[in-house]
Parts: structure tokens; C-alpha cells; sequence
């Protein structure tokens, strides 16, 4: 990839001004929940290298702001992700610990240590586990919104949206005017294969063919938080937002240096924008709390283990 392109997707759809028009208690909202997001990650990965957790886990450092960004201005949704949807469980309002007791495959965690990293359910907060069949909650949600009514956010990644039966729910979707928020975690990677090897075609082009509104944007929170509350009053829509991951694939591993890295760039606007004290104060806030909630977990009886049924 070449560095015109990483610009161009780190770039894209930039809308100047649209931090100074953000009323700074959304802009420090938005950097509180990245933070929260982004210490338990790098906490899961610490964790999960001493061997602790027997399964997979998929990371969303590097992503961690795109969930953090669509709850800042709308959280009544129902959540069909996929995996690397920690993120999307605290942004959403998901208890810590709980997850926490998730990732070590206790019975106390959300989904009661059946479902792992890969598959999070938690009826608390309306978000419901994936199955493992890449791109199958996109159907599902799309069922699940036509049954309730309800706004639903359906994630998936730039690989899933290969898969057949996400366009024919998403073309569904348009024609029953289903209020859907289908989001496209785009990291230009399936596993490690780029998508110019995988396809010559450019998914919101077919989005926009099947007759949903569609975004093709960088993920800039500010731009994220900005479309998604254009996409609310005109739901279904599509948003597909270049975003780059910082480990691999599953597991706590690094490829190299990231393409990108959006945190650093959040932080260096939020200086920009008078609050880098804020951004210091929140920063220092969040790695506390969740570090204490990880050592809180870790120190207490950890109960029956489903790591080995």
C-alpha cells in the first residue's frame, strides 16, 4: 500500500471544522469511552499472554473509537457484531466485569463463559452473539429490527461483506425500509489478504445500487458521530468506515507499525482544541479504573472453568 492510499483512508470524507462545531462534552465523551476501550484491550492482551484465557481473542485496538464515537450520540440501538466487538459491549453500556469473567470463561461473564471473545451476548444491553459463521448476524438483524421495530446497528468487517446473503439482507433491508445501521469496520484486511487481491468492486457502490443511503468515510470519531446522526432519521443506511487494526487477526500479536494510528491523532486535535488537560485527567482516570477491575477479577476465586468442557 503506498502512502498516497494510507493518507486517502485515513483522510477520507474529512469535513473541516466538524471538531470545533462538536460541544466538548460529546468530543470528551467520545475520548473517555476510546480510553475505556482501548485500556481494556491492551489489559486482555497483557492477560491473555500469561495463558490465562484458553481461547481465541480478537482485539479492537486501533478500531476502538468507532463504537465509541456511534454511542456517543445515539445508544438505543439492538447490536448484531461480530468479532472485535469488545468495544462495542462497554461503549454500550456492558458491565466490565462481567466481561472480564467472560474473556476467563467463567459463568459470571455476559454470555456465561460459553461464548468467549468471538461471540458476545448480553440481553442487558440488547447486543446478541455472533455464531462464528462470518457475516451471518447481518441477516439476523436484519430480522431481528423487521421483528421489534427497534434501531439496530449490524457490524461486520470488509471481508464479511463478501459473503452473499449480507447483501441480499441488506437490499431486504432497503425495500422493507428496515431501521438498520449496517457499519463497515473497513481494515482493508481479510486475516492478512488486502482487498485489492480479493475484489475489484467497492461495497458502498453496491450499497448505494440496493437504495440505502451510504458513506464511504475515514474514522475520524468526530466524522463518525457526525454521519451516524445523519443516517438515524433516514434508516436503513450503510456506513463503511477505513479504519486499521494494530494486532492480528485473533490473538495479541503486531504485524509492524500500524498503517495509522487514530488514537495519537485524536489525542494530538483534542490538544489542538484547548483539552489536553482533560485528555491528561481522563486518560490517567480510565487506565486506573480498568486496571483495577482486571486485578479485582484476577485476585477473586475463579469458580468453575468452562475453558476445558
Amino acid at each position: 500500500m503506498t502512502a498516497d492510499t494510507v493518507a486517502h483512508r485515513a483522510t477520507l470524507g474529512h469535513i473541516p471544522g466538524l471538531p470545533q462545531r462538536c460541544p466538548p462534552a460529546r468530543t470528551l465523551a467520545m475520548f473517555r469511552q476510546t480510553c475505556t476501550n482501548r485500556w481494556f484491550e491492551l489489559e486482555a492482551a497483557r492477560v491473555y499472554d500469561t495463558g490465562v484465557m484458553r481461547m481465541p481473542i480478537y482485539l479492537s485496538l486501533g478500531q476502538e473509537h468507532i463504537p465509541a464515537a456511534i454511542a456517543a450520540v445515539s445508544r438505543d440501538w439492538q447490536i448484531f457484531a461480530q468479532h472485535r466487538a469488545h468495544s462495542y459491549y462497554l461503549s454500550f453500556g456492558g458491565e466490565m466485569g462481567q466481561l472480564i469473567d467472560e474473556l476467563l470463561h467463567r459463568p459470571t461473564g455476559c454470555s456465561g463463559g460459553m461464548g468467549g471473545s468471538a461471540s458476545l451476548h448480553c440481553a442487558a444491553i440488547r447486543m446478541f452473539g455472533h455464531s462464528g459463521l462470518i457475516g451471518d448476524q447481518v441477516p439476523i438483524a436484519v430480522g431481528a429490527a423487521l421483528a421489534s421495530g427497534r434501531p439496530t446497528l449490524a457490524v461486520f468487517g470488509d471481508a464479511a461483506a463478501e459473503e452473499d446473503y449480507v447483501y441480499g439482507a441488506m437490499g431486504f433491508a432497503a425495500t422493507k425500509r428496515v431501521p438498520v445501521l449496517f457499519v463497515c469496520e473497513d481494515n482493508n484486511l481479510s486475516i492478512l489478504t488486502p482487498v485489492s487481491v480479493r475484489r475489484t468492486w467497492n461495497v458502498v457502490d453496491v450499497a448505494r445500487a440496493l437504495g440505502l443511503p451510504a458513506e464511504d468515510i475515514a474514522d475520524d470519531p468526530w466524522l463518525i458521530a457526525h454521519h451516524v446522526e445523519q443516517a438515524i432519521p433516514r434508516l436503513p443506511a450503510f456506513l463503511n468506515i477505513r479504519t486499521c487494526r494494530h494486532r492480528w487477526h485473533a490473538g495479541t500479536g503486531v504485524d509492524g507499525e500500524p498503517a495509522f494510528d487514530r488514537y495519537t491523532w485524536f489525542k494530538r486535535e483534542l490538544e489542538r482544541l484547548d483539552l489536553a488537560e482533560d485528555t491528561a485527567r481522563i486518560e490517567e482516570a480510565t487506565r486506573q479504573v480498568v486496571g483495577q477491575a482486571w486485578d479485582e477479577a484476577l485476585r477473586k476465586p475463579s469458580g468453575r472453568s468452562l475453558a476445558n468442557i
